[in-house]
């Protein structure tokens, strides 16, 4: 899958103000500190998600979601602190989405890069990029949609693309999520554009004997 790479930078961290009734983060890989394991954080969010749609689980309900749950923790958990990940949750038995939310150091111009950023001019898409303009509270950013190949297979993938530059602290972040079901992605579009209105930037102080929280946000 051709996914523009992104470096990363130890600079900044990222707030989302989102909704835990749609959303479920995947916490950093892995915090130990928090959670004992990740079965217990699969488990546990299982649990909660079922008694929130109150529904019957039956005899393998909760079993089923914190497996599925643990798959996407160990395929998606992040390691950086610049980068976040929050499944999409529907019912119990019906598969989140991925979406992924990256913060790096602004370079270069600014319409170049959100360009590259968002795969504007990927060649290798099956189709030519849709490539639009979105307003956030900190000015113009671009989204793309485009379909991709699965490496050399005839498996297509659908990938959806945000990216904005902050001017204020001087970060461009990168919102996205691309999987081969078409329809989760269309499925959450609305609520993927409503959680790129939602993202802001944290910048961290990073003088060596210096453990405190950001000091900046915009």
């Amino acid at each position: 899958m051709t996914e523009p790479l992104v470096e990363l930078e130890h600079e900044f961290s990222l707030d989302i103000d989102y909704d835990p009734s749609r959303w479920l983060e995947l916490p950093p890989r892995w915090d130990t500190e928090e959670w004992q394991d990740i079965d217990a954080w699969a488990r546990t969010c299982a649990e909660l998600l079922w008694r929130s749609y109150g529904q019957d689980p039956g005899e393998s309900g909760i079993s089923f979601l914190a497996g599925v749950l643990r798959r996407f923790a160990e395929a998606f958990a992040p390691e950086p602190f610049d980068t976040r990940v929050l499944l999409r949750m529907w019912e119990p038995a019906t598969m989140p989405l991925q979406v992924f939310s990256m913060v790096k150091p602004a370079q270069g111009d600014r319409e170049e890069t959100l360009r590259f950023l968002v795969g504007a001019e990927d060649l290798d898409a099956v189709e030519p990029p849709v490539v639009e303009s979105f307003h956030t509270e900190l000015g113009e950013g671009l989204r793309t949609f485009r379909y991709l190949r699965q490496d050399d297979t005839p498996e297509v993938i659908a990938a959806l693309r945000y990216a904005w530059r902050d001017e204020e602290v001087g970060a461009d972040v990168v919102l996205w999520t691309a999987t081969d079901d078409t329809a989760r992605v269309i499925r959450a579009a609305q609520d993927i554009e409503e959680l790129a209105h939602k993202v802001s930037v944290a910048v961290w102080n990073l003088e060596p004997d210096d453990e405190e929280s950001p000091d900046t946000k915009s």
